[in-house]
């Protein structure tokens, strides 16, 4: 019975191992026909109060890389918060079509912080940036697109050959990460891997030099 336990789990495993990604449908995504993209205020749902200032100056150059036109993030936030909506949470919890037609834009960006935070574990520190992203259309306020993206970084430590050395190295480099964690890269990194394509991203926007391409594709 052991053995056969073992089969199975080895046999789940394997199946497991070998499943792949479930490819998004872009149906709606296509027909909106996007141009401009409003990225509004983070929600944060870590401990770390500076984490959506922080991400939000990261976001918008990915976006804008990808193809197409991205209001200031710093200009959307005033605005926004001129029109009594200060709080990110009030703002995801908006309508959507009414953002969007406030700047002119052809769909808006939503993306919460789930985790932005590092544990210290003595000999190590592990640095965690968990994120999620909601696109959704200016006109019917659908949603277009979404994706969840989370990265762990721990710090790798060189060897010097001496144990009782590199345990000293590991505990002095874990204090340092715990101390002054590093997210912006983290943060740079999910948004790369987010917006990658083909892959979890969005196809590429009019300003992209992908678009051609993928138009002629998709026609073809």
């Amino acid at each position: 019975m052991k053995h056969l336990n073992c089969v199975i789990v080895i046999l789940l495993l394997a199946i497991s191992g070998c499943a792949t990604r479930v490819p998004k449908d872009y149906t709606k995504f296509n027909a909106a026909n996007l141009r401009s993209i409003l990225i509004v205020p983070v929600v944060n749902r870590s401990v770390e109060v500076t984490a959506p200032d922080y991400f939000l100056s990261t976001i918008s150059v990915p976006v804008a890389e990808h193809g197409y036109y991205v209001f200031p993030v710093n200009m959307v936030k005033r605005v926004l918060e001129d029109d009594g909506l200060s709080d990110a949470d009030l703002v995801h919890n908006a309508d959507p079509c009414k953002l969007c037609n406030l700047f002119g834009a052809d769909s808006v960006l939503y993306v919460c912080i789930e985790k932005w935070d590092a544990k210290y574990a003595v000999l190590t520190t592990a640095v965690t940036v968990d994120l999620t992203y909601v696109l959704k259309d200016s006109k019917t306020g659908d949603m277009l697109w979404n994706h969840r993206q989370r990265i762990v970084y721990q710090p790798q430590q060189s060897s010097s050959g001496n144990p009782f050395a590199n345990l000293i190295a590991m505990a002095v480099t874990a204090a340092i990460t715990k101390a002054s964690p590093n997210y912006v890269p983290l943060a740079r990194k999910a948004n790369a891997m987010t917006f990658a394509y083909p892959g979890p991203g969005f196809p590429p926007g009019p300003y992209s030099k992908e678009y051609e391409k993928r138009v002629d594709e998709e026609f073809q």
